[in-house]
């Protein structure tokens, strides 16, 4: 079988210390795989028998003729994850319909005031410390944390002057002692966990501190087996069966209460190199996909 690894020519790419250990899992276990750009024209996407979605990082520059190529990438060979799921997954706002737990998100579109059920017609929420963001986003970029409501409130104006949707949160100072969750699936099945430092923490972090492997309790796994079932709903016949992967990114709130912060099934980092056995699980995964 002949599987492209999806990245890009993008310098971002550079980031990607994934590869060699995919390409290697796919290689025993039958698979030939081959790094392809997403947007480099001359690429056949019909020669490959899968393409599978990597470290393509700069989408959201572009996300419009991403979203466009994998449309046209899904009807000329077996695209994982599917193109459907691509387009849905790529703007943050599908988060306001999994109809699972969030972090608290007051949301702005252009053109538009800010609403927030609960709040007041229009209103700005009232947080000790925001995070400001633009719904299209990866990486933390154009976000902003701050306890200055001014400073938020303008970042806002900014990005809805840009045409972009912006979501307002507050900043769960929880993250700092109890990290971001992140729980990994192949095929539908948990692989490994690893407990993330925040990206917008004050801590300063060394490459080994961003992340450790953690056993996830078991309302944690409950929140996450939920939020992968109302994926399903959404997409039926193509998720789970075509999941080829996901990450459920989740966080506590103050109470305790676990809640999601995000569903990465575009392009996650799959720390692959926390887990032994995951990389293998992950080749064996898109092989029994690719014998369905």
């Amino acid at each position: 079988m002949k599987v492209a690894y999806v990245t890009t020519d993008h310098p971002v790419a550079g980031h990607d210390d994934e590869r060699e250990i995919v390409l290697a899992a796919w290689y025993g276990a039958g698979i030939e795989g081959s790094p392809a750009a997403w947007d480099d024209p001359r690429v056949d996407w019909s020669s490959f028998d899968a393409a599978v979605i990597r470290s393509t990082w700069d989408y959201i520059d572009s996300r419009d003729d991403f979203v466009a190529w994998a449309g046209r990438a899904g009807t000329a060979t077996r695209l994982f994850n599917p193109a459907s799921v691509i387009e849905w997954n790529t703007d943050k706002t599908y988060l306001r319909d999994l109809g699972v737990p969030i972090v608290p998100t007051c949301w702005g579109s252009p053109g538009a005031r800010f609403s927030e059920k609960g709040s007041s017609e229009g209103g700005f929420p009232d947080w000790d410390e925001y995070v400001v963001k633009p719904a299209v986003s990866a990486g933390a970029r154009g976000a902003l944390r701050t306890v200055d409501r001014v400073a938020a409130e303008k970042h806002a104006a900014g990005l809805l002057d840009e045409g972009r949707t912006v979501m307002i949160q507050p900043y769960l100072r929880t993250v700092e002692h109890e990290g971001e969750l992140s729980l990994l699936y192949f095929g539908g099945q948990f692989s490994h966990a690893v407990r993330r430092h925040p990206m917008l923490s004050d801590a300063e972090l060394t490459t080994e501190d961003r992340a450790t492997l953690r056993d996830p309790d078991d309302d944690q796994f409950a929140l996450a087996e939920r939020v992968l079932d109302q994926c399903a709903r959404r997409f039926p016949g193509e998720v789970p069966a075509d999941l080829l992967y996901a990450r459920v990114d989740l966080v506590r709130m103050p109470d305790g209460e676990p809640v999601l912060m995000e569903l990465e099934v575009v392009e996650p980092y799959l720390f692959l190199r926390y887990e032994l056995a995951a990389p293998d699980m992950f080749a064996q995964a898109l092989v029994e996909l690719l014998r369905r």
